[in-house]
């Protein structure tokens, strides 16, 4: 994983890839400084190759508002090469066109596709391209190409992944033609990619992202089936990604840690000589290896660099790198806030020219510094106050916080693994943890506590994840939240043998979990595993094992048969916090919120505490 990669007689550092992505960091349609900060900051840790955020090689493409535009990615495009150059990291330009699965929002325009096939996700139905429009998308590819070479770039990567023009064309559930584009599916692709072989020339890098599985074998492309499609095109690259996802399992391409992901070792052999990429929730050091060790030439690990951005540098290092949790939290950021992209055990991730880098020494501290809370605030402040050299001290009556209890339901098993990489270097840095509490502490992590129960009697969530015994008989999880808690407590007590009803007064259960792409699969999970759903209700009553659920819209009420409620609805804050050193305040005891904002807290505490104390 950390020997280097010789690609079209071009060395990368390393065997890792740092995939493209959406980021929300571009400045309009342009590349922006924060882009150029992110990916070098990628390249200073290690990463092998770049490949920038898809930009859209034709303004009829605008799937999110800042969606890079490649004749707008000139400067950028240069810019993010020259940081990243001194490291020794290839920089690929990623080139798309994202046709009927991109959006009419920002264009006021039909979108593109091969046939009058309405997309499954936004439900519009594209112009099929005539062939001049077909001219004028190659030409796009290709001039996006000369672009990137023009800005001093190794390469580019043609996009024919799961939200892609070209692999609307290759398939079989949205290409429809009688044309030669159509009795030839591959044709386009064939066509850009001679296209863009020839803008750029001879010496540069041309990379290919191909969905070889679209989760829909009645038409869709198959494994079995891209054999012959993989051996027709490995000729004509010199890097080969091979993913999974499309319009019909948007998740496959990124999935949560509650799908085990596939990598079609079994294509290696169609691509003849071709280096191979193996992609999709690789965030483990030594499964990179063992992919590596079945064939593949390199790894994508884009979200576990997003987690830790010097990720490979680390592990020559010979320390665990910081985990990524495999939750899409906030790395996944096609979202209606259009956030910018982030990270839940890092949030400086997205932020570099904002946030201050928490994990590099700083001389100085030396005094004694007391931390109330060993939750992720907790120790994500011990951790930083640690490496500005300070006598750290954790008080708290246990380790971990929430963060074990989050581990505890189905799926989210890494959790504990951020909290285990928190102790661990803390315990590196010299922290002493103390059991007990402490009120008056130079940073204050102690936590929230349980609101009051929705309905007397009501066991929390938390209880339940901590493994309190239940009564017998079957279960109402309440979920006003619409997060992960109540899918996850729901999924644990099914698994259990318990009978279960979720009820929500969202008009979708887990309807938070949208962002994260997990929205569809927690509802199949759910229904597999025999839970009854129950939506835009309020819990308004439970007595003599008979909960009363009222309709929000019709106020038609409903009786549930239930030996006990357990309650996912919000937490309170741990304390009110006093007028004067609110800045030493962090995570739940300031207000109940994401691990993300705990950490990210924990740091803003800790810089405020050591900025405070004198050398």
């Amino acid at each position: 994983m950390t020997e280097p990669l010789l690609l079209a007689g071009r060395s990368a550092p390393s065997r890792v890839l740092f995939g493209p992505h959406e980021t929300n960091l571009g400045a309009g349609r342009a590349l922006s400084p924060r882009h150029v900060a992110y990916y070098a900051r990628r390249a200073a840790g290690g990463a092998g190759v770049v490949v920038v955020e898809g930009a859209s090689v034709h303004p009829s493409d605008h799937p999110y508002e800042r969606a890079p535009l490649a004749a707008d990615c000139g400067p950028g495009w240069a810019a993010v090469g020259d940081a990243c150059r001194p490291h020794g990291t290839l920089v690929l330009a990623g080139l798309t066109h994202t046709g009927g699965q991109g959006s009419s929002a920002w264009t006021q325009a039909p979108p593109w596709g091969p046939s009058r096939v309405p997309d499954v996700v936004t439900r519009e139905v594209p112009v099929p391209l005539d062939g001049g429009r077909i001219a004028e998308l190659t030409a796009g590819f290709a001039g996006a190409a000369a672009t990137a070479v023009a800005a001093g770039l190794d390469g580019v990567e043609v996009d024919a992944g799961p939200r892609s023009l070209l692999r609307q064309f290759l398939s079989g559930l949205t290409n429809h033609r009688d044309d030669g584009h159509g009795t030839d599916r591959a044709r386009l692709l064939r066509e850009v990619l001679a296209a863009v072989r020839t803008a750029q020339g001879p010496d540069r890098l041309l990379a290919l992202r191909l969905s070889v599985d679209e989760s829909a074998p009645w038409a869709g492309l198959t494994p079995k089936g891209s054999a012959a499609l993989v051996g027709v095109l490995a000729p004509l690259v010199d890097l080969l990604t091979l993913v999974r996802g499309s319009a019909l399992d948007v998740a496959a391409y990124r999935p949560t840690a509650h799908r085990t992901p596939t990598f079609h070792v079994e294509l290696l052999a169609a691509a003849g000589g071709t280096p191979v990429v193996a992609q999709g929730s690789v965030v483990e050091a030594a499964h990179a290896e063992e992919l590596l060790d079945a064939g593949f030439a390199a790894v994508e690990m884009t979200r576990a660099q997003i987690a830790d951005a010097g990720f490979v540098a680390t592990v020559r290092a010979g320390r665990r790198p910081r985990p990524c949790l495999l939750c899409n939290q906030a790395c996944q950021v096609l979202d209606t806030r259009n956030p910018p992209v982030s990270c839940v055990v890092d949030p400086r991730s997205g932020h570099e020219l904002t946030e201050p880098d928490t994990d590099v020494p700083v001389p100085g501290g030396g005094r004694r510094v007391v931390v109330a809370g060993a939750g992720p605030a907790g120790l994500e402040a011990a951790r930083v106050l640690a490496l500005r050299g300070h006598d750290v001290e954790v008080v708290a009556p246990a380790v971990g916080g929430l963060l074990p209890l989050v581990a505890a339901a189905p799926g989210r098993e890494r959790f504990g693994s951020f909290a285990d990489w928190l102790v661990a270097e803390c315990t590196r840095l010299g922290v002493a943890f103390t059991p007990g509490r402490v009120e008056d502490a130079d940073v204050v992590a102690t936590g929230g506590r349980a609101a009051v129960p929705v309905v007397p009697g009501a066991v929390p969530a938390a209880d339940v994840l901590a493994g309190r015994e239940l009564p017998p008989g079957p279960v109402l999880v309440h979920d006003p939240v619409g997060g992960p808690v109540g899918v996850g407590v729901a999924e644990l007590l099914a698994a259990a043998g318990r009978t279960v009803t979720l009820a929500t007064p969202d008009d979708l259960v887990g309807a938070r979990l949208g962002p994260t792409g997990d929205l569809v699969e927690a509802n199949r999970r759910l229904a597999v595993a025999g839970v009854r759903r129950v939506t835009a209700v309020v819990l308004t009553g439970w007595a003599g094992g008979r909960a009363v659920l009222e309709h929000r819209w019709s106020g038609e009420r409903t009786e549930v048969t239930c030996a006990v409620v357990v309650d996912a609805g919000h937490r309170l804050p741990g304390r009110v916090l006093p007028d004067e050193g609110r800045e030493r305040f962090a995570g739940d005891v300031v207000a109940p919120r994401t691990v993300l904002d705990a950490v990210l807290e924990g740091r803003r505490a800790a810089l405020a505490v050591a900025a405070a104390v004198p050398a």
